[in-house]
């Protein structure tokens, strides 16, 4: 049978990712132990060399009025000497985020900082191309990079810069944390998202010698490593990926240290949210289809290949989600009726819930290496699951038009201060979305078919079942509530 044979493959795939992240918390935990030596104190930073280098502040932004004045007070904050540093705002923003910058960049320079605005008005090559354009007239040995809606603190720079300990890094990552996690549960639900990727994929990776890619923010490049690797590129969504693997491909390290905190502001709107996704998720397949013939063809040993490749492939478990919601009923009601593949086909695809303990153990485990109150943040922990499966409509479309090579704009994703005033009127702003997507009519069309399915399960008394299947129903309903609840919000004012 077809549907059983699919059903199969896709609870395989499940399971190999899964236990791919089940690995990475298994070394996070052997490595982790107790450090000899004094506790170092709170608030100390790295000394300067008497030379330091210059760095260079780059700040691309589109359309970013609610938020643009706030990042680059922030970044005028910077502890380092105002004659090494130099502070670009790449704007390629039509809207009044043109005039805000002008007016805030002006008025810094008046005070004697080395801050320029970079404005261009076709933005070809989207970030990549702002980020390139910029430069190439930065004076900076180092390239710091922040998006609009980072809150870069003052000691940034000064720590980041000691991470460049030895001459082949090229870069310095820091975490990102979230100065508006408790909005609401979609924001809650991205941090938890987040801290498991920084904690667990960033830090284990970094730990055992595999890839990482420069996160696209907060973070610092080697400007010899920017152009030994060839410089930004616009043919993938994900320039930042993108340029990371052709760097370590170049034999430049990358380092993250999880220890140098920089708040960020979570998308707090659904559609925001899916564009976010969207980008991320076919700017990965778009990289991967570029970069791992010739990643497989390095020098690396056969296992840092395997997890580059699933680095890069990881969004791929989206479509297989799908394909396990939609089949995962009907093969119950085959079963039943006895047209199924029979009681033994459940118990072997059982296995693949091995997959779902590596990836419910990396929340386990970041939430306890960040919080106190982790026990507490994991209670929310079968809604982050459900969620994660409401994704597979709008992730799925990602992969396949990655796949198929289509070309699409870099769609920004809208920043709203919701830390500030208006963060609890985000939908009054002019960036608010105000149409419903195609994406929240598919998720209710699955929301639907999820709940009917799990009334069947119901009726045919297979108990073991209904709990997947309530993920379903639960993932895909969280989904397209968001998407019309916003949009209702949106359009009444």
């Amino acid at each position: 049978m077809i549907s059983a044979i699919l059903y199969g493959v896709s609870m395989l795939v499940l399971l190999a990712f899964g236990l791919n992240l089940l690995v990475l918390v298994v070394a996070l935990v052997r490595d982790q132990r107790l450090i000899d030596g004094p506790v170092p104190k709170p608030g100390i930073l790295p000394d300067l060399p008497d030379n330091p280098p210059v760095i260079t502040v780059q700040l691309p932004i589109y359309n970013e009025a609610l938020v643009a004045q706030r990042l680059i007070d922030a970044c005028i904050e910077l502890d380092y000497p105002k004659n090494r540093l130099e502070i670009q705002v790449l704007d390629d923003s039509d809207d009044e985020t043109f005039d805000i910058v002008s007016e805030r960049v002006e008025y810094w320079k008046k005070q004697g900082f080395d801050i320029l605005h970079v404005h261009r008005d076709d933005r070809q090559g989207f970030k990549a191309g702002a980020l390139q354009n910029g430069l190439r007239i930065a004076r900076g040995d180092y390239i710091a990079i922040f998006d609009a809606d980072f809150i870069p603190p003052p000691f940034y720079l000064k720590r980041v810069l000691a991470g460049f300990s030895a001459p082949d890094i090229g870069v310095v990552q820091a975490r990102w944390t979230h100065l508006n996690e408790s909005h609401s549960i979609l924001t809650r639900l991205q941090a938890l998202a987040l801290d498991a990727h920084f904690m667990i994929e960033q830090r284990v990776r970094n730990l055992t010698g595999c890839y990482i890619n420069f996160n696209g923010t907060a973070g610092m490049w080697r400007r010899d490593c920017i152009e030994d690797a060839g410089g930004w590129n616009a043919d993938t969504l994900t320039e930042d990926l993108d340029l990371s693997y052709r760097a370590q491909m170049k034999g430049w390290k990358f380092v993250f240290d999880e220890t140098i905190e920089v708040p960020a502001e979570l998308p707090v709107e659904i559609s925001g949210f899916r564009a976010q996704q969207f980008r991320w998720t076919k700017g990965a397949v778009q990289t991967a289809r570029k970069l791992l013939p010739s990643f497989w063809r390095s020098e690396l040993p056969i296992a840092k290949k395997l997890e580059g490749t699933v680095h890069l492939t990881g969004y791929f478990v989206f479509p297989f989600v799908l394909l396990v919601a939609l089949l995962h009923a009907p093969l119950v009601w085959f079963e039943q009726t006895g047209t199924g593949p029979g009681q033994w086909f459940f118990a072997a695809c059982g296995i693949g819930l091995i997959g779902f303990a590596g990836f419910v153990a990396s929340q386990i485990f970041s939430q306890r290496d960040l919080h106190h109150d982790w026990l507490q943040r994991m209670m929310i922990m079968p809604v982050f699951v459900a969620g994660s499966m409401g994704m597979a409509v709008n992730n799925t479309r990602a992969i396949l038009e990655g796949l198929a090579g289509r070309k699409s704009p870099f769609v920004r994703t809208p920043k709203y201060n919701s830390t500030g005033a208006s963060g609890g009127h985000w939908w009054k702003s002019a960036y608010a979305g105000r149409s419903l997507s195609v994406e929240v009519f598919l998720e209710a069309l699955m929301m639907i078919y999820s709940i009917v399915g799990l009334v069947v399960i119901i009726m045919l008394g297979q108990w073991a079942a209904v709990p997947f299947q309530l993920l379903f129903a639960l993932g895909f309903g969280l989904m397209a509530t968001y998407g019309v609840k916003h949009r209702v919000m949106a359009a009444r004012d």
